[in-house]
């Protein structure tokens, strides 16, 4: 059987964020630009905090199933948490979505692969 890739967008706004906090968030900037922004297993965070206080959280996770990915959502819905509260960062407005790839159409480009 054959796994399935399942992606998480995690959203939400850093919330009473103190001086030091907003200073070290711009700090690490250059480290968080959308233009790096990747689906990984451990997840990766981007905002621009100069502009605004949204984050995205992407994370990338596999189920077995259909009823897997729940799990998948939580896991990323965890790590995310753990980002932001690791550092000490308050947040609100937690939202997820979610993707399975099987179930995203192929493009013309991948109909002409799939079909050989």
């Amino acid at each position: 059987m054959s796994s399935r890739t399942i992606r998480v967008t995690v959203k939400g706004a850093f919330d009473a964020l103190t001086a030091e906090q907003r200073t070290a968030l711009l700090a690490d900037a250059d480290k968080h630009q959308v233009t790096d922004a990747a689906f990984t297993e451990h997840g990766t965070i981007t905002y621009d905090i100069a502009a605004r206080p949204f984050f995205t959280f992407r994370y990338a996770g596999t189920a077995a199933d259909e009823e897997g990915i729940p799990a998948v959502t939580a896991a990323a819905r965890a790590a995310a948490v753990t980002w932001l509260e690791a550092r000490g960062y308050a947040y609100k407005n937690l939202t997820t979505q979610t993707t399975d790839l099987s179930e995203v159409p192929l493009g013309k480009r991948g109909r002409r692969l799939a079909a050989g």
